[in-house]
């Protein structure tokens, strides 16, 4: 396992990488860090593959550079990344704003996506469909409470079930922890919110010639599940499972499911 920095484009990446065999690179999702994957999820993939984990620019050990965001932006540092470590073609997947940087990567660099796989995530634009109001208002708290431990502990209902959250005490409060080493200062956090805004792939999909796997939670709130169904239908090569019992943290409401679709897709 590596912990380095490398030089992409005009930031300082960091990065790290597990196991060996054919490369999957991760993308985090809105101000989170390298740190927030599961452990476990993390183990059964580096068994099979070369998984290469980065923090996005903005976020957790990689650099802060001035000027506006934009998704594109982060995708371009996810293939020069890629360059860096002389990875020609990898399967790509991105977790919800990560799933949006992975559109903007099988877009815009073709030649390096073998695969796709877009968990909990949307195309932008109007055709998505956002989330109510009462998910607008919980995410408000998390933007106006700057306590760090606040901010971390509002976001866990946006991505896990009541019923997960009351009968899993240890992991919700490992996951606290977690985000709040992933901590981001609020004017990049706010950067990143604005080139999610800015983002929009829904008339470009439709030229996408990449084998795509949709993951969406039922029980989704952040990025309802009909977003889902949308990307399936403007991604020719796509393959959408529903995960009944999830929410937006698919995985460990769901891990043997969502390890059999990941593994039943790759292989």
């Amino acid at each position: 396992m590596n912990l380095p920095k490398v030089k992409v484009n005009d930031i300082n990446m960091h990065y790290e990488v597990h196991g060996d065999g054919f490369p999957i690179v991760m993308i985090t999702g809105l101000s989170f860090c390298l740190r927030i994957w599961d452990k476990l999820l993390i183990d059964e993939l580096s068994k099979k593959f070369k998984v290469i984990l980065f923090d996005n620019r903005g976020a957790g050990q990689t650099d802060i550079p001035e000027g506006e965001f934009t998704l594109k932006m982060m995708a371009d540092d996810t293939a020069g990344l890629m360059n860096v470590l002389n990875i020609e073609c990898a399967h790509i997947l991105g977790f919800s704003m990560g799933g949006m940087i992975a559109q903007e990567v099988a877009l815009n660099y073709p030649q390096k996506v073998e695969k796709l796989i877009l968990w909990g995530t949307a195309c932008g634009g109007r055709k998505s469909i956002p989330p109510d109001l009462a998910v607008y208002k919980l995410l408000i708290g998390a933007i106006e409470d700057l306590t760090p431990e606040r901010m971390a502990k509002s976001t866990i209902p946006l991505a896990f079930t009541r019923d997960f959250i009351k009968n899993n005490p240890e992991y919700i409060n490992d996951k606290i922890q977690k985000i709040l080493k992933c901590r981001i200062p609020f004017s990049s956090y706010a950067r990143q919110v604005k080139a999610m805004l800015n983002f929009n792939t829904c008339r470009r999909l439709k030229k996408m010639d990449i084998p795509t796997l949709m993951m969406q939670g039922k029980k989704d709130i952040l990025v309802p599940s009909q977003n889902g169904e949308i990307l399936g239908e403007l991604i020719p090569r796509a393959k959408l499972v529903f995960f009944e019992y999830s929410a937006h943290a698919i995985f460990p409401h769901e891990p043997d499911l969502f390890l059999k679709a990941l593994f039943e897709f790759l292989t």
